[in-house]
């Protein structure tokens, strides 16, 4: 059931916990909610905020606008095959519970990204990837409404301008389209994808390699380094792994022989957590906000902070490591 809610919190909507209000929220839970408010049009001239399960934003103040919450649910088989299995599944579905209904019904493709936070409407948005995966490697495509002209679109995938955490959905079509439905493509066969970090010798405690295994190593590697964002405040990994050229990596690994790199399109990957580690700031807390002591790579909020405590402190780690490395980081938790 849509609502409609004036100077509404989003304190309980961002993973961080900062507590920040929006001058309008709208909920629905049906695509006819969202057309009849476009129809109505009144509050579309405002800025317009897609809000998933708030887990990669940063409000560094009030949103002087209007928010859009999907909560539009349903995980429904639309083909199959021998090989294939499609399923189209609602923007407000839990990103972890689908992909654990995936593994539960020996479907493969997501289980490297068990226990990401989220929803599944922001998925293709952020392109979100963790040990070795990308969703858009199993996304076929998204689902969407044009806010402006209530127009109702399928995107296929090679349309969406999947990259590196990036989509078309924060270029072109930012705050442009509302994602309502994610279509993904399964395997009913499973090929294990376990050569990343320490997903291989996790299994290897738990048993033999098997597709709940595997989702059963990522969730207890996730768990053992991440803070739960239900018990504080953090929005997981805050940067991105830079890219960078042969020339800065020769000049780090004159220094440092454990530094580890992967090729990627463009360049070598780094580590954005080892970089900020080898600054310093593992374990590091100042008044309310702080860098997790397992991962240097997840900012904290203790209680209490403010947006811009936790963006001042993020500016003061990227300016360490670009004076140390010679390495720009991006935020990969986008600011509001």
């Amino acid at each position: 059931m849509a609502e409609l809610i004036k100077e509404y919190s989003l304190k309980k909507h961002n993973s961080f916990g900062v507590d920040v209000k929006c001058s309008y929220f709208f909920s629905f839970t049906e695509e006819d909610e969202l057309l009849d408010l476009i129809k109505d049009n009144h509050l579309l001239g405002r800025d317009v905020l897609v809000l998933g399960g708030g887990s990669n934003l940063l409000f560094v103040e009030d949103y002087k606008g209007l928010v859009i919450y999907p909560e539009v649910m349903g995980i429904d088989v639309v083909d199959e095959n021998n090989e294939n299995i499609v399923l189209r599944v609602g923007a407000g579905v839990g990103w972890d519970e689908f992909v654990e209904y995936t593994v539960n019904n020996d479907w493969s493709g997501l289980e490297n990204l068990s226990l990401v936070p989220g929803n599944v409407g922001a998925s293709p948005v952020q392109n979100i990837g963790a040990y070795g995966v990308e969703v858009c490697d199993c996304i076929y495509s998204v689902e969407a409404i044009n806010v402006e002209t209530g127009e109702k679109i399928e995107i296929l995938k090679e349309d969406c301008d999947f990259g590196y955490r990036h989509s078309i959905f924060k270029t072109d079509f930012k705050k442009m389209f509302v994602v309502t439905y994610v279509n993904f493509i399964l395997n009913k066969s499973f090929e294990p994808n376990i050569e990343y970090g320490s997903i291989k010798s996790e299994i290897e405690k738990i048993g033999k390699i098997s597709l709940r295994n595997v989702r059963n190593a990522i969730v207890s590697i996730r768990e053992s380094k991440l803070p739960d964002p239900k018990l504080i405040g953090n929005a997981g990994s805050f940067f991105k792994n830079p890219i960078v050229d042969e020339r800065i990596v020769s000049l780090i690994r004159e220094n440092y022989n454990d530094m580890p790199e992967y090729s990627a399109v463009g360049g070598i990957k780094l580590s954005a957590g080892w970089l900020i580690d080898k600054c310093g700031w593992k374990g590091y807390k100042k008044g309310n906000v702080g860098v997790h002591k397992e991962q240097a790579l997840v900012l904290i909020n203790y209680g209490g902070a403010s947006g811009m405590e936790i963006l001042s402190l993020a500016n003061e780690i990227k300016k360490s490591v670009f004076m140390k490395f010679g390495v720009n980081l991006d935020m990969e938790v986008l600011t509001i």
